[in-house]
């Protein structure tokens, strides 16, 4: 995707990012920087986090690297501190971080349906129990103020061997939905995007053969959505005015089909 925005739009904002090391939340981290935001670099690849973190402070940018595993409620609550105490009061926050292992039911591969709902559910939540009250306050100042989660479009689409990875999805599909309920009224956004086929390195943890193929395939036959395509509609939703909120953005290559 070409750059949407220009300019400095996010200029002033703190912004934690999961999933930091890689894909999606790389590149969002890179471009919320490049558009004005100090940005927190969350995610457990400490040296991926301090190559992201040199590359965003030699294009004039401030990031912060924090090795930090989002399922560890804990070390999350820690990093909000330290980010606070740094970078000041987090008034975006991408929970980005996840993970997809797609196998049959039967396989009964349980260690792989709790690594997803530990990271995909479980992240999600210590990543909100961090960082909302501050959201709130930001809101309350008459700041902008905006929680984006990733989802999928495996939350709505009914794709075979995608069971448990998909009911995580729909888990923050939903969530978010609900979140509005409360934080909308504050003046807090909450969004959620959800992608379709990006060639991101989520495919390579995959560990059934016939859904590595499919994947492969796609990647191979349709010209799929890059990890910055997803970086700029993050960038975009984040940009807009503060009573002006995208909820729910479904993004697919044009050649996918389902």
């Amino acid at each position: 995707m070409s750059a949407v925005l220009t300019g400095s739009p996010l200029a002033g904002r703190v912004a934690v990012v999961t999933g930091a090391s890689s894909g999606i939340g790389e590149a969002t981290a890179a471009r919320l920087a490049h558009l004005g935001a100090d940005v927190a670099l969350l995610a457990r690849r400490k040296d991926r986090l301090d190559a992201l973190a040199e590359r965003i402070s030699a294009d004039g940018g401030k990031a912060l690297p924090l090795s930090v595993d989002v399922t560890d409620r804990a070390a999350v609550l820690g990093a909000a501190e330290q980010i606070g105490a740094e970078l000041g009061r987090v008034d975006l926050v991408f929970a980005n971080a996840g993970v997809q292992l797609i196998s049959e039911i039967g396989a009964l591969r349980t260690e792989e349906w709790d690594a997803q709902i530990d990271l995909n559910i479980k992240g999600v939540m210590n990543t909100v129990q961090a960082f909302v009250r501050g959201l709130e306050e930001s809101a309350a100042a008459g700041d902008p103020a905006d929680l984006i989660v990733t989802s999928s479009i495996a939350a709505t689409r009914v794709l075979e061997k995608f069971s448990v990875y998909s009911g995580t999805k729909a888990y923050l599909s939903h969530l978010t939905r609900l979140l509005r309920t409360e934080l909308g009224r504050k003046m807090v956004r909450v969004s959620t995007v959800e992608p379709g086929m990006v060639d991101t390195e989520l495919p390579d943890h995959v560990t059934d053969p016939d859904a590595s193929r499919l994947m492969a395939d796609l990647l191979q036959q349709i010209d799929c959505l890059q990890p910055e395509d997803i970086a700029e509609t993050v960038a975009f939703i984040a940009s807009l005015p503060r009573h002006v909120n995208l909820t729910e953005i479904t993004v697919l290559p044009t050649e996918q089909a389902v």
